[in-house]
C-alpha cells in the first residue's frame, strides 16, 4: 500500500497542509505527529553552532527520530512530511536548561513540584532537554521522566537530578548524612535512571564524597555553594574536589570566607584584578562548567521592563481559582541585595566569556516560580540576558545548546545540527542572531524527531496549574 504523503507550505500567512490525491484539505498539525514519520524540512537557515553562522537550508532529513542528511534528499520516495519554510525562519537546535527548576510556591507555604503544564510549556518555548537542578519529590520527578519516554506524556528530555544533597532538603540531617550514607543515596538514585545530582547546603566532606561516588557512577555533579564561610564551600575548594559545574557565584578570593557569598558579590568591584582573574584561570585549566543563571536577579530587581516583560499571557496556565489569587497580591517587594548582584554578575560573566571560558558556559534559568512567570518561559530571558552581558548571539545559542550538551555528557547525541544527532530542533520566525528576543517566537519544535506544534502545546496547559478551588490547597502548601 502507497503510503501518505504530506506537503506544508508554511509562510507568514500560516500553515497548510495538501495530501495527495486530496488538494485544498487542512488538517490539524496533531494529525502529522507520527513517530515513524520521515520528514523533510526545506528553506530558511539553520545554525551551526560550531561555526557561528547561519547555514542556507537545502534539507534537513528526519527519520526514526535522528538527522538522517544534511542537504538536499537524494531519494525522495519514503519522505512522508515535507515542510517548507520560508527565508525567514531559522533552524537552531533544541535548547537546555540545566537549572529548569519545576518548583513553584504559589502561596509562599513552601514548593512543589509542578508536572500538570510544565513538561508542554517547556517543550512549546524550544526547551528539548531540562535538568531540574534538584527534586523536591524525586519520585514523581522519575515517574515524569518515564512518562515522558514511553510517549504517554509530552514533554523534554527530562535529565533527573534526585534530591538535593545539603540543607536544602527538607528533613536534611546532617548528623546522619554520613559518607556511607551519601554513597548509598548516589548509588540508589543511579539506579533509578538520576542523570546528575544537585548540592546546596551541603559541607565539605558530604560534598566530597558526593562528587566522588557521582562519578563511580560516571555522573555530574553540580552546586549552589558559598565562601566558606561557617561550614560552607567556596567553588575554588570544590574545584578541587572535582565538581564538573558551579552555579551562580565564581568563588576564589572574590568571596572571603568571612562574609557570605552575596554579601561580598553586592559590593564586588575590582574586575581587573587578581581574584577575578585567578578563579577564571582555574575553572579553564580544571575545565569546570559555570551557571551563571544571570536572569533570576532581574525577577527580584527593581522593575526592568525589557527583562520582565510578558510576550504572552503567562497567567492564563493557571487556574481561574488560583489567577484571581495571583492577581489580587500587590507587586513582590524587591530585593535589594540581587538588585546590587544583576549587573556585578552580567559583568564577571563576560569576563569569564571574553577570559578563555566561553565553551565552559551552560545555561540555567533557576526561576521557582511564585505564580507571576513560570519557568519554561525563563530560557528567552535568559537568553537576552547574555546578550545584555555581552556575548555574541551566535555564542549565546551555543551556551544554551552545546555547550550545555556537552557539561552533560551529552554532546555525542545532542546540542548541535549534525548528521547521526537526535533530532532536538526549534524553528522560529526571524533572525536571533540580529535579534535574539526572535527566538520567542516558535513555529514548530521536534522533540526526539517528532514534531510539534508549540499552540497546541500551550492551549493544552492552560488553567492547569494550581488548586482549583479552596479544598485543593494544601496540596499546594507542604510547609502547613
Amino acid at each position: 500500500m502507497q503510503r501518505k504523503r504530506s506537503f506544508l507550505a508554511l509562510g507568514l500567512g500560516g500553515l497548510s497542509l495538501t495530501l495527495a490525491g486530496c488538494e485544498g484539505v487542512v488538517m490539524d498539525l496533531v494529525d502529522l505527529v507520527d513517530e515513524n514519520a520521515t520528514y523533510v524540512v526545506t528553506g530558511g537557515h539553520w545554525l551551526d553552532v560550531h561555526a557561528g553562522t547561519l547555514v542556507e537550508n537545502e534539507g534537513i532529513t528526519i527519520r526514526d527520530g535522528r538527522i538522517v542528511s544534511i542537504g538536499p534528499p537524494a531519494d525522495r520516495a519514503d519522505v512522508t512530511i515535507t515542510i517548507d519554510l520560508d527565508r525567514e525562519a531559522t533552524i537552531l537546535p533544541g535548547f537546555f536548561d540545566l537549572h529548569a527548576h519545576y518548583a513553584v510556591d504559589l502561596f509562599g507555604d513552601g514548593r512543589v513540584d509542578e508536572t500538570a503544564a510544565y513538561p508542554e510549556l517547556f517543550l512549546a518555548n524550544g526547551v528539548t532537554t531540562t535538568f531540574p537542578a534538584g527534586e523536591l519529590d524525586p519520585v514523581r520527578m522519575r515517574e515524569l521522566r518515564l512518562a515522558i519516554e514511553s510517549g504517554e506524556r509530552r514533554g523534554p528530555r527530562l535529565l533527573n537530578s534526585g534530591p538535593y544533597f545539603g540543607s536544602w532538603r527538607q528533613g536534611w540531617d546532617d548528623d546522619a548524612m554520613t559518607p556511607d550514607s551519601i554513597r548509598n543515596e548516589v548509588d540508589h538514585w543511579a539506579a533509578q535512571g538520576t542523570a546528575g545530582f544537585k548540592a546546596k547546603g551541603a559541607g565539605p566532606e558530604q560534598l566530597s564524597v558526593l562528587i566522588e561516588q557521582a562519578h563511580e557512577h560516571g555522573l555530574t555533579v553540580t552546586a549552589h555553594l558559598d565562601s566558606g564561610f561557617g561550614n560552607t564551600v567556596n567553588p575554588r575548594d570544590a574545584i578541587l574536589m572535582g565538581i564538573d559545574r558551579v552555579e551562580h557565584f565564581l568563588g576564589g578570593d572574590m568571596m572571603p570566607a568571612d562574609r557570605t557569598a552575596y554579601a561580598s558579590l553586592q559590593e564586588f568591584d575590582d574586575f581587573e584584578g587578581d581574584a577575578l582573574r585567578d578563579i577564571i584561570d582555574l575553572y579553564v585549566d580544571r575545565g569546570v562548567y559555570f551557571d551563571p543563571t544571570l536572569s533570576i536577579y532581574g525577577y527580584w530587581g527593581p522593575h526592568d521592563p525589557e527583562m520582565t516583560e510578558y510576550w504572552t499571557d503567562e497567567l492564563r496556565f493557571l487556574t481561574p481559582y488560583m489567577r484571581e489569587i495571583v492577581e489580587a497580591r500587590p507587586p513582590r517587594p524587591v530585593n535589594e541585595s540581587f538588585a546590587k548582584m544583576s549587573p556585578i554578575k552580567r559583568r564577571t560573566l563576560k569576563a569569564f566569556y571574553d577570559s578563555g571560558g566561553r565553551d565552559l558556559i551552560t545555561l540555567g534559568t533557576d526561576l521557582p516560580s511564585w505564580g507571576r512567570y513560570w519557568s519554561p518561559f525563563a530560557i528567552h530571558r535568559e537568553l537576552l540576558a547574555f546578550a545584555r552581558a555581552g556575548v555574541p548571539p551566535a555564542d549565546v545559542f551555543r551556551i544554551a545548546t552545546l555547550n550545555s550538551a556537552r557539561a552533560m555528557g551529552l554532546d555525542d547525541e545532542l546540542g548541535s545540527i549534525e548528521e547521526g544527532k537526535i533530532a532536538d530542533l526549534v524553528i522560529v520566525r526571524g533572525n536571533p542572531l540580529e535579534d535574539i528576543r526572535a527566538a520567542r517566537d516558535v513555529w514548530f519544535v521536534f522533540a526526539r524527531g517528532r514534531l510539534h506544534s508549540p499552540e497546541e502545546l500551550l492551549a493544552t496547559a492552560e488553567g492547569r496549574i494550581g488548586p482549583t478551588d479552596a479544598s485543593e490547597e494544601s496540596a499546594w502548601r507542604p510547609a502547613r
